[in-house]
């Protein structure tokens, strides 16, 4: 199928479900014509609408084509040429207004004598003179979406809300109270293969959260060889997932520590210190949220303590040791947590009480870099 003419819409979706796309958009639109993969490149279609209107279109495929990722209505086209782009923006810059933000993105497919970050840049300052607005790239009220496709540009002006993003202004980076946690961890000590695939998964949970420090606690005298295969376990699922995070994370990754110690010895040491248990004898984390969240709150970012969690395994955590808690809870009152799962339970829980109390605070105090 040739391009079309005028495209009206660009859609971009998953790799391989261009023509699932296309033949959808079809059944909304017959008399449009859909290209999947314009000039062989995949994870884009585009739509040339001659008789609809294309605001109501674009909205009917956000609705009802749940495969359609990205769905954008061109506001302009022209040569794919800095110069033209720069005389092809200005009069869509009065879409924004002099007291929003805005930002520029460019997709670029093709050979060109220039880069996407140049786009961005040339573009950026036509908009700013022309609007006086300022410039967001984390936080935009608006995006000047510019897709290149060989000798061809179209330009979208959409809101800065279509772009989802991983860290936005209304969350807290959770992994700065996860590295200030020590976490002591009942070895699980079974059959052979099952310790060490247990110890596998705990391993690649505590550097998931990038926790702090990893205390692996016998209770007491244990069978030496078994201990051994956990910790293997342990040391293997950590290499595993810090890995993965070093070549995906646009930032510095913290490497847990992991050390052994007896559980006696570990709460001895800990005295003083902040100390959660996690155990189904404990409160319903739901019934005590406000006022852990205001313990922690106060410890750990405020006095700069490092914050104690304890979870069991197979035979839990020794009662006796309740008495040196600050909070003994219970993450999900009547269920019976697996091991592999208890852990990533309780520091999510401890994630969810303290994370919107962090938010409301005025990071102008120093809570900000007290985290750090």
């Amino acid at each position: 199928m040739q391009e079309p003419v005028r495209v009206d819409i660009i859609v971009t979706c998953k790799l391989g479900f261009e023509r699932v796309v296309a033949s959808l958009i079809k059944e909304l639109c017959p008399e449009c014509r859909a290209v999947p993969s314009p000039m062989g490149y995949m994870g884009l279609v585009l739509v040339e609408a001659p008789t609809q209107n294309i605001e109501v279109l674009a909205n009917n495929i956000r609705e009802k084509v749940p495969e359609a990722e990205k769905v954008f209505k061109v506001d302009a086209e022209c040569n794919a040429r800095l110069q033209e782009l720069g005389e092809c923006v200005k009069p869509l810059a009065s879409g924004i207004s002099s007291d929003e933000s805005f930002a520029v993105r460019t997709v670029r497919r093709g050979k060109h004598d220039y880069t996407s970050l140049d786009v961005n840049a040339y573009i950026g300052s036509v908009i700013k003179e022309a609007t006086g607005a300022r410039v967001d790239l984390e936080n935009p009220d608006k995006v000047v979406l510019i897709q290149i496709l060989q000798d061809k540009a179209y330009v979208s002006i959409v809101p800065g809300s279509e772009f989802y993003r991983k860290m936005a202004p209304t969350k807290f980076p959770m992994y700065k109270l996860y590295r200030r946690m020590v976490v002591t961890h009942e070895p699980y000590l079974g059959p052979p293969d099952a310790s060490y695939v247990m110890g596998t998964r705990i391993g690649r949970e505590i550097q998931c959260f990038e926790v702090g420090k990893l205390v692996v606690a016998p209770v007491g005298a244990v069978e030496a060889e078994a201990l051994q295969r956990f910790l293997r376990g342990v040391i293997d699922g950590q290499k595993s997932r810090l890995g993965i995070q070093k070549k995906s994370y646009g930032r510095e990754v913290h490497r847990t520590e992991i050390l052994v110690q007896d559980m006696y010895q570990f709460v001895r040491s800990w005295h003083g210190k902040p100390l959660i248990i996690f155990e189904p004898e404990g409160e319903p984390v739901s019934r005590v949220g406000g006022e852990l969240a205001d313990f922690i709150i106060e410890k750990v970012f405020r006095e700069k303590k490092e914050l104690g969690v304890m979870v069991g395994a197979r035979e839990g955590i020794p009662s006796g040791l309740f008495r040196y808690a600050d909070f003994v809870l219970d993450v999900a009152p009547g269920v019976v947590i697996s091991t592999d799962l208890a852990l990533t339970s309780g520091l999510i829980a401890i994630g969810t009480a303290v994370h919107d109390k962090l938010l409301g605070l005025d990071l102008s105090d120093g809570v900000e870099k007290l985290a750090e």
